[in-house]
């Protein structure tokens, strides 16, 4: 095997791993179920700050911190995501706590589309005819469930909506990724911490109240975000975005079997036209992505 191929091998079996993880986390959250929503955030968050810090540390990189802290611009900006990720993290946590499993997926299914709108409106990208077909498609899959259901699938798009802007920040800042990390963490921590020391205080904190089961699970919940987020930056440097793009839809897919097959909500026809409408336009957007790829390489042989 060449040293291209296990390059290769290894960015996707990294990439891979990190999606994989994602489709499983409403498992694990689900076994967290005596802790709130809040207390669950903020153990994900003290948690993987130590972990990243812990990591940069062992890798002798904890000065890429302090420089990123001290550009005011990079720093900004990361409290910016910081601010994204954290709103996305706690929406996507009380989703799973309260049976909306099948909707969490549904805004990471839309999440390629939103990033796509805002390359159009804040980057002043261009699109084509097959993905404004996709953009439309994907509207109208929302415009659908919202008529039916009577409301908009708020859960689904903050999440889609948050964690795209959070994309789109973190693309905007010349920072390495687990640095980026290690300073969001550390930006939100402060507040984290004094929601816990608040809670134990107040006699509702339930760290250490149901054994020491729920604490360890808790404490691996920082080792459980910050993992997968290391894995990807491994990966996506050494795999093409187009194999990226569409190993995205793994984590999704297996939230969204999860909360039918392990979570037994409801899935009826009004959502199977939805989900269905917005499975077509991420069909055209991910082939005309293949397409677009594939066609400098078929111009290339046949030169």
């Amino acid at each position: 095997m060449s040293e291209d191929e296990t390059t290769y091998r290894r960015g996707f079996m990294a990439a891979f791993a990190a999606f994989l993880t994602w489709g499983l986390l409403p498992l694990y959250i689900s076994l967290l179920k005596p802790a709130g929503s809040i207390e669950i955030m903020a153990h994900r968050v003290v948690w993987a700050c130590l972990f990243v810090f812990g990591y940069l540390a062992w890798r002798g990189e904890l000065g890429k911190i302090t420089a990123a802290l001290r550009d005011r611009t990079v720093a900004i900006r990361l409290a910016a995501s910081a601010s994204l990720i954290s709103i996305n993290w706690l929406v996507y946590v009380w989703a799973v706590g309260n049976g909306h499993v099948l909707e969490s997926s549904l805004g990471y299914f839309i999440n390629p589309l939103v990033s796509v709108l805002l390359g159009v409106f804040v980057l002043s990208e261009r699109l084509n005819r097959a993905q404004w077909l996709a953009v439309s498609i994907a509207a109208l899959g929302v415009a659908w469930l919202s008529w039916q259901v009577g409301r908009p699938p708020w859960i689904a798009l903050t999440l889609a909506v948050s964690f795209g802007t959070y994309g789109l920040v973190r693309k905007m800042v010349v920072v390495d990724a687990v640095a980026g990390l290690g300073v969001e963490t550390l930006l939100i921590t402060p507040l984290m911490f004094a929601y816990l020391a608040w809670a134990a205080h107040a006699g509702t904190l339930q760290f250490a109240a149901h054994g020491p089961l729920l604490a360890v699970l808790l404490i691996a919940g920082g080792v459980i975000t910050a993992v997968p987020l290391v894995l990807f930056a491994y990966g996506v440097r050494r795999v093409p975005l187009s194999t990226i793009g569409l190993m995205q839809y793994v984590a999704p897919t297996m939230q969204f079997l999860g909360g039918i097959f392990v979570f037994h909500e409801a899935f009826t026809h009004v959502q199977a036209i939805g989900f269905g409408l917005i499975w077509l336009a991420l069909v055209v957007y991910a082939g005309d992505g293949l397409w677009r790829a594939r066609r400098p390489r078929v111009q290339l042989a046949t030169a």
